[in-house]
């Protein structure tokens, strides 16, 4: 097992300079190839040719691509400074880069943020796990059924149905006009419990629908798959009770799969929920960038690609784990 985790995490870690490099091509060398000077991206159009060059300088950008990268890698690590003659500003390590239009580093804009971005994220995840593996679970137990067409029928419209209509129409009822949940901003946990789940509350809601219904489809089909498997028909021969069946030997195949998928969504909600953020006003990562988006500003856009990416990974390798302790076959390859 020790050395399984050793290979996820150099795994991992060598997946994580892969991405800061592509994403430093992206936004660093990209725009100089269409002929426009990244500086110009963190200082906005209207900014004067000193503005322009003086930034550049602060940046390292007319620098060699070389130690501008290594610039960029040091400052993850180890943190940088960024230079302007006799001026002189620290960013701390993580160093995802400096907002120019804040006047802050963007590590702690992101982790500002990131309270409501779990908050949102885990909240969901909690509602789809559950009543998605269980709707899927009763389906596939009555399969051709009322209840499983009914369920079935229910799954394609929440998978159908995107989050802005959804979110939007849950608010003008459940908020405009049955006034059964507040609107309004975002309330701190610390601040007030009620109020911080009340507003949440429709978010969860809505991004529970949507993922819940793909997950009951994928349960419902890779159950129906599994009990068709001679081993459950010899499970079932030996005479063990259907619910041992069902709970200890088709469950652990249907497992795999949905750890999987658990872990790709979970890790991109943490990269911030963009359209779900943005419909019920909740100020977390989504909603930043796409302020830095609409604003110009660049390396907001690069430090929330940079932490989105870290999720993802972290997110995967903890999927890979899990997959060692469901089947330790794994552990092998």
């Amino acid at each position: 097992m020790t050395h399984y985790i050793i290979r996820r995490v150099l795994t991992s870690a060598v997946l994580m300079i892969i991405i800061s490099m592509v994403t430093f091509g992206v936004f660093f060398m990209v725009p100089k190839l269409a002929g426009t000077n990244p500086a110009e991206l963190y200082v906005g159009k209207q900014a004067t040719p000193a503005d322009v060059a003086a930034t550049a300088r602060k940046l390292g950008l007319d620098q060699p691509v070389t130690v501008q990268y290594a610039r960029f890698a040091k400052g993850l690590v180890a943190g940088r400074d960024l230079d302007d003659g006799p001026n002189r500003t620290h960013c701390a390590a993580p160093c995802f880069g400096y907002s120019f239009r804040n006047d802050r580093p963007v590590w702690p804009l992101l982790l500002d943020r990131l309270p409501v971005t779990v908050s949102l994220a885990v909240g969901a995840a909690v509602l789809w796990l559950a009543g998605g593996v269980l709707a899927g679970v009763v389906s596939a137990l009555r399969r051709g059924g009322p209840l499983d067409r009914t369920m079935m029928v229910l799954a394609l419209a929440g998978v159908s149905l995107p989050v802005y209509f959804t979110g939007l129409l849950a608010q003008l009822v459940f908020v405009h006009t049955l006034h059964w949940l507040p609107g309004g901003e975002y309330v701190n946990l610390a601040d007030d419990p009620a109020g911080w789940a009340a507003k949440l509350l429709l978010g969860w809601v809505t991004l529970a629908l949507l993922y819940a219904a793909a997950y009951a489809r994928l349960t419902r089909a890779q159950m129906l798959e599994t009990v068709g498997e001679d081993y459950i028909r010899t499970a079932r021969a030996k005479g063990l009770r259907e619910r041992t069946v069902i709970g200890k030997h088709v469950m652990r195949s249907v497992l795999t799969p949905l750890v999987t998928i658990f872990g790709l969504d979970i890790g991109g909600l943490l990269g911030g929920a963009i359209l779900t953020e943005s419909v019920f006003g909740l100020p977390g990562i989504g909603r930043l960038s796409i302020d830095a988006v609409n604003t110009k500003d660049l390396p907001v856009v690069l430090g929330v690609t940079l932490f989105g990416a870290l999720f993802i990974v972290l997110a995967n390798f903890i999927v890979d784990l899990l997959y060692a302790v469901i089947d330790p076959r794994v552990r092998l390859g």
